[in-house]
């Protein structure tokens, strides 16, 4: 089977790869699959285009893809394959393991500032952050571009991920992102491990952090990290967003310490389940 395998991968010209090499090579592959179309969301990736990526031959990728579809991992539509539902079970399967998640939904629910808001919750991981839970507010103005449920985004640049990348000691973070390229997503982006020091260094003597426009041209977000509540626990952080059409956008002194009181107060009910419920004025 492995060296069919591998005649599979020098018949298309590609040498035997990490997955080919594995003692589950069809397992790997399928994951590296799922990995694909998650990379592409809501645009289909052909047969040959994922056969290409894996470095295997179309007939194999074809089993594969045969398999994923029957189990709903992935679905085939007119120009290739995209996730199937099936994902999205697995993915909320795996969210409920999170109390705080479903707590987060209730403090945004109780809360009469952050019923109007763009709220998320993310984890870091890397250099990215990862949305796990978004509350779409009652606002006039939608912010249909905000990072959804599973979305990635560069950690040095929302506030989100400057809020968790504070709560790591200042070499960590150099490590992090020695020798490494920030990306550009508008001209407030930050550029530089120098900047995100200086931000950071920021963020740790407020308690909070900011983005003033740097993934977005007008929105603004702030953000703070969640203590786990035990060792070995997922650090959370909690960010409210707004659209702000100014240049640069800001928020007022007064809105940004009303937002921070909020944030500080869902801070300490997801912190200790014994304050939920207490206190909902905020």
């Amino acid at each position: 089977m492995r060296r069919e395998n591998e005649s599979e991968n020098e018949s298309n010209g590609a040498a035997p790869d990490a997955a080919e090499r594995s003692l589950a090579p069809a397992v790997s592959r399928a994951m590296r699959v799922l990995d694909l179309l998650a990379q592409s969301p809501g645009e289909p990736v052909s047969l040959a285009e994922i056969a290409r990526s894996l470095g295997a031959a179309k007939s194999s990728t074809s089993n594969v893809c045969t398999v994923l579809e029957e189990s709903r991992m992935i679905s085939r539509v007119a120009n290739g394959y995209v996730l199937g539902r099936r994902t999205v079970e697995l993915g909320g399967a795996y969210l409920t393991q999170f109390d705080q998640i479903k707590e987060f939904y209730r403090i945004c629910a109780e809360s009469p500032l952050l019923q109007r808001q763009l709220v998320q919750l993310a984890v870091l991981h890397d250099r990215e952050v990862i949305y796990l839970a978004r509350h779409e507010g009652r606002t006039p103005l939608r912010l249909t571009s905000g990072a959804g449920v599973g979305d990635r985004y560069p950690a040095a640049l929302t506030a989100i991920g400057t809020a968790l990348l504070a709560t790591l000691d200042p070499a960590q973070v150099t490590e992090l992102y020695d020798e490494t390229t920030f990306p550009a997503l508008t001209a407030r982006s930050t550029r530089s491990l120098e900047q995100l020091h200086a931000k950071l260094a920021l963020t740790r003597e407020r308690g909070y952090a900011v983005d003033e426009g740097e993934v977005f041209p007008n929105v603004v977000g702030i953000a703070m990290a969640i203590p786990p509540r035990q060792s070995g626990d997922h650090a959370f952080g909690i960010n409210i967003s707004r659209i702000v059409p100014t240049d640069p956008p800001t928020l007022s002194r007064e809105e940004l310490d009303s937002v921070v009181e909020t944030l500080r107060h869902a801070v300490s009910q997801l912190t200790n389940p014994m304050a939920l419920g207490t206190d909902t004025h905020h």
